[in-house]
């Protein structure tokens, strides 16, 4: 298979802290300095979130414009990816930053349970957070922890709801959501085949499922995650040493079932970004 693999990397999140590992990038110069080694180790995409000093999560958009800039400057070409999770704030504050114009942002079109909460996207904020993407042109990177949030996604495209290329990304293995199965992620797979055949697909793990993931979507055709925000560790025994890491070992799986890396330029044509 000769298509190219874009890796995206999540290097920070809003869960994990310098006490789950201390190479989990906090304050914006770290993260800037983590996003620029995983992309130089084969990264395209850096999903992100901000912190607070205190390692809190937040959605605030000046922090956002500072990594923007940041990465701007020493990443050039890399796709940036804000997220708009709903760990990070509440209601409309979760799209407060994107006026800042990234190339792409995460958007769930659907609730589901999480490990002690429900990850509450009620219709309204949905299509808020969509209509805003449209004003500025953000691509939505459509996180999808259940079946019914790849449906939806599809539905919203077709209308027009959705800015850009559909990109839909599987997420495995939250606790009280969709495990990492296979027979779920082969239907999964088939379900973007077979109703959204131009669009593109990618997966996600978390923890230890995240080599597993990222090696089953790799040799399915599909894009894979990876990153500090999702699986703090290398192994059972092993914390990763860095963001950069955690992409290298993805893109060995490239290289094993001999799929090219993507670059930024790669990553940009396939998801049809300026």
């Amino acid at each position: 298979m000769t298509k190219p693999c874009i890796i995206c990397v999540a290097i920070t999140g809003s869960l994990p802290t310098k006490a789950n590992n201390p190479a989990v990038p906090i304050t914006v110069e770290e993260q800037v300095e983590s996003t620029q080694e995983a992309f130089e180790a084969g990264a395209s995409i850096a999903h992100c979130h901000v912190r607070n000093d205190d390692q809190t999560p937040t959605s605030d958009p000046e922090r956002f414009g500072r990594l923007l800039e940041g990465l701007r400057q020493h990443c050039p070409g890399m796709i940036v990816q804000f997220s708009t999770g709903g760990r990070s704030g509440a209601g409309q504050a979760r799209g407060g930053m994107l006026p800042l114009a990234p190339d792409m942002a995460s958007l769930s079109v659907g609730s589901n349970n999480f490990p002690t909460r429900v990850y509450e996207n009620p219709p309204d904020l949905v299509d808020w957070l969509a209509s805003e993407m449209r004003t500025y042109h953000v691509t939505p990177e459509i996180e999808a922890f259940d079946l019914s949030h790849i449906l939806r996604a599809i539905d919203m495209h077709g209308k027009g709801q959705l800015y850009g290329k559909l990109y839909v990304q599987f997420v495995l293995g939250v606790k009280n959501a969709m495990p990492a199965d296979r027979e779920v992620f082969d239907f999964y797979v088939h379900m973007m085949q077979s109703r959204a055949p131009q669009a593109e697909w990618c997966a996600a793990g978390i923890g230890p499922n995240q080599i597993v993931v990222n090696e089953w979507a790799i040799a399915a055709g599909g894009h894979t995650r990876t990153g500090l925000e999702d699986n703090v560790r290398l192994d059972r025994d092993r914390l990763a040493p860095s963001n950069a890491a955690l992409v290298r070992r993805a893109a060995e799986l490239c290289e094993k079932y001999e799929r090219p890396v993507a670059s930024w330029q790669e990553a940009r044509e396939i998801l049809a970004l300026a």
